[in-house]
């Protein structure tokens, strides 16, 4: 069965209205993403869903297979679940719309883990801490996981809490990248279940299923990236751009 990447493009984002439009390089940051998807090679198909003209219009006019979704959705993963319903697939990959320099090998290795192990209903994507900065800071996602790469936690706060005086990092943290891998079946049930009370709390909606008792595998990576939430974001995403170049 077929394996597709969906890059959901909300288009009213509160922080950053138009983000998926905005311009690197003289190309929209969207183009970007779905030119990196397109690299990936456990992937059989691309798929944008957007919920704005603007940005179905400029998908279209970089070839991109583009979906109109409802605008209301209060998370990408309910936005692809729309997207995809109709589809014929079954392993659906969430690759985030502003992340324009994400790595295909990493969402390549992401949902290696689905493909390998038909027990395992949702992946993600975590990454060792070398700043301490990110360990305390709130809008980077911190994951505790247990031995066999499952997912314990995820949570704003920094955790582990070191109770030790001992600096940190140290010890190793892990934060969450937002990739996520979900078999299609599941990603259907789990949009449709109310929110739990930590992910209530934490804005954060893979909680959700770890409330309703279901185990989320990941997959450790060593790319760094920039996630573009704010108008500043993009001046470093532009900057970084041009060191590349």
């Amino acid at each position: 069965m077929k394996t597709i990447g969906v890059i959901p493009a909300r288009f009213a984002s509160t922080r950053f209205p138009g983000k998926p439009l905005a311009k690197i390089d003289g190309k929209a940051m969207l183009q970007h993403v779905w030119e990196k998807a397109l690299h990936c090679r456990q992937l059989d198909e691309v798929l944008i869903a957007c919920d704005h003209e603007e940005v179905f219009k400029a998908a279209q006019g970089f070839k991109a297979r583009v979906i109109m979704t409802d605008p209301a959705h209060p998370s990408g993963s309910d936005r692809i679940a729309e997207a995809v319903k109709g589809l014929n697939v079954g392993i659906v990959v969430n690759i985030q719309g502003d992340e324009p320099f994400i790595d295909p090998r990493t969402v390549d290795a992401l949902t290696v883990l689905l493909k390998q192990d038909a027990n395992t209903l949702m992946g993600t994507v975590i990454k060792e801490i070398s700043d301490e900065a990110d360990f305390l800071n709130p809008n980077v996602v911190k994951c505790v996981i247990d031995d066999q790469g499952y997912a314990l936690l995820f949570s704003r706060a920094p955790i582990p809490y070191h109770r030790s005086k001992n600096t940190p990092l140290k010890i190793k943290n892990y934060k969450h990248l937002g990739l996520y891998a979900y078999r299609k079946d599941f990603l259907m049930e789990f949009t449709q279940w109310p929110k739990g009370y930590l992910e209530s709390v934490e804005e954060l909606e893979q909680l959700r299923a770890l409330e309703h008792g279901v185990k989320i595998k990941t997959t450790m990576t060593t790319y760094e990236s920039i996630a573009v939430d704010t108008p500043q974001d993009l001046q470093k995403a532009q900057a970084w751009f041009a060191q590349l170049k």
